[in-house]
């Protein structure tokens, strides 16, 4: 059993000043981490063909960091209940850096997917302890308005990533190797804005961490994801590397449900999942992160081979998803904290989301950037209503002490459904594409030639006038089929808000929360309350 030393004296509420300075070195870490993922976005396409990498690297590179990340959240998240929650910031912004550095200097595409491993394991702790120190400091009836700033700093992360890596692709003396070096500077910048603004009072604990339920967590969810990347391309979905996957995967998430709950501190505490708000929340964040990034992240592909267009103005193009977001959460927390009401938005935000996905699939390598522009905003706003404010209703429904876990399962699960939205997406992309120019080869009677198959990502300015209209119209016909199948996925997240109940929003903190439970168990052991020392 675990044994915690005597727990501290509930510390004052924190001011808005004091609050918004604690959270410059958040803030500046979750941009690092958001600025990893879409800044090479657009650059993608060239980093793909400058590496002679396949569709199927295309997909590994944006899967492996969302696979690392969503694999290690759990880990993270039971460590902040644990330890210093700052230097795990600073420790996964390190992380940050060196896959970074690994990443610029890649010469191959094996070690570029291995860097989007580091990098991923970093961005799990930035992802899942920004949100958990938020909810550390704010109460969760102010929470909204601090979340639409924190929306805010996502959607400028995401606008100027792609447009960032757009610029450094088109302009010959950067090149794509800055898209990675890029971050370094900001992450060093938030490690030391962390050092010099976030206090929090700290209960240190001796416990033996659970490292078998960790490893097994991570084992079988990496072969189930393996599986989703590779199926379809490398191997046939019905096959003996199916079977062994799955089954394999399975087994070791079997295991890992048997120790979690046979250990007295679990990565994952399952009686977590008695709760139904964290329930239907999880459920929820899984389904958006699968039909959100699943369906997206080939949006700027979309743009510059079926559309044509150049890396920078692909960013351009991705504008009205990114500031349909920005208004949607901003407002919305806005009036979540006004209010204190937030499960109209919660509905809204995923009947609006499914809208969007349905508008998307409609689309072809014809359709005008006008309508396409209206389709992105509807989505982003669906988007904006439903992910942090997820986060937020979880987080007001959990004790204290289970801030930590609460907030890594959804993050978790919201990495997981994009992780698998991408892979599965990836194929369904893939085969498409080979099948439409095959089809339009034998409609034209093999004319067309210089295309280098369906499974590689072409380089449109190599390839001749007849073969650039069979890939641009390959590749709308099967952006379009992505979207129509996220869609149906994105519509059951509807059901799972509508069964959440609205319950009113604590007007207290983490901290001031977590120091009440602690007098009441120490009332209750009779043990004396001491101060503990700030870290």
């Amino acid at each position: 059993m675990s044994s915690a030393q005597a727990p501290e004296q509930a510390p004052p509420s924190m001011t808005n000043r004091q609050i918004l300075q604690a959270m410059s070195g958040l803030m500046a870490g979750m941009f690092v981490a958001i600025l990893a993922g879409t800044v090479v976005a657009n650059a993608l396409p060239r980093i793909i063909a400058d590496l002679n990498g396949s569709q199927s690297a295309f997909t590994w590179v944006v899967t492996s960091e969302l696979l690392a990340m969503t694999a290690t959240v759990p880990l993270w998240g039971k460590l902040s209940d644990l330890y210093n929650k700052k230097l795990l910031l600073q420790l996964s912004l390190a992380l940050f850096i060196v896959g970074s550095l690994l990443a610029g200097f890649s010469q191959g595409v094996g070690l570029l997917i291995f860097s989007r491993v580091v990098q991923g394991i970093g961005a799990g702790g930035l992802t899942a302890l920004a949100q958990i120190v938020m909810a550390a400091i704010v109460p969760p009836r102010r929470l909204g308005k601090y979340a639409g700033i924190f929306g805010a700093v996502i959607a400028v992360g995401t606008v100027s990533g792609p447009l960032i890596g757009g610029v450094m692709v088109d302009t010959s003396w950067l090149g794509w190797r800055w898209c990675f070096f890029i971050g370094v500077p900001f992450a060093l910048a938030a490690i030391l804005l962390i050092q010099r603004t976030l206090r929090l009072p700290t209960t240190r604990r001796e416990v033996k961490i659970d490292y078998l339920g960790a490893f097994l967590i991570v084992a079988g969810v990496s072969a189930l994801l393996i599986w989703t990347s590779l199926a379809g391309n490398n191997f046939d979905w019905l096959s003996w590397q199916t079977f062994a996957l799955t089954l394999t995967g399975v087994a070791l998430l079997g295991a890992a449900v048997y120790v979690e709950a046979h250990v007295p501190e679990p990565v994952i505490p399952l009686d977590i999942f008695r709760n139904r708000t964290v329930s239907l929340t999880t459920v929820a964040s899984l389904l958006v992160g699968l039909a959100m990034f699943g369906g997206t992240v080939f949006l700027s592909q979309y743009f510059q081979i079926s559309l044509g267009k150049s890396p920078t103005v692909a960013g351009l193009m991705g504008l009205p998803l990114i500031l349909g977001l920005l208004v949607s959460s901003t407002v919305a927390g806005q009036l979540i904290s006004s209010t204190g009401k937030w499960k109209i938005y919660l509905i809204v935000g995923a009947v609006t989301m499914t809208a969007g996905l349905g508008l998307l699939a409609t689309i072809d390598a014809g359709t005008g950037f006008t309508l396409l522009s209206v389709y992105m905003a509807i989505l982003g706003i669906g988007v904006g209503l439903l992910m942090q404010n997820l986060v937020l209703v979880a987080q007001n429904d959990v004790p204290a002490a289970e801030l930590g876990a609460a907030t890594s399962v959804l993050t978790f699960f919201r990495s997981m459904g994009g992780t698998i939205g991408t892979s599965v997406l990836g194929a369904i992309l893939a085969n498409r594409v080979s099948a439409e120019m095959s089809k339009s080869l034998g409609d034209a009677g093999g004319a067309a030639s210089g295309g280098s198959g369906g499974h590689a990502v072409p380089d449109m300015s190599q390839l001749p006038p007849a073969m650039r209209d069979i890939v641009e119209h390959a590749y709308g016909v099967a952006t379009a089929e992505l979207f129509l199948v996220a869609a149906p996925i994105a519509a059951f997240t509807v059901l799972a808000v509508v069964f959440l109940k609205e319950k009113p929003l604590k007007t207290t903190s983490g901290m001031e929360r977590l120091a009440e439970e602690a007098a009441e168990k120490a009332a209750a052991e009779d043990l004396p309350v001491k101060a503990t020392p700030v870290g």
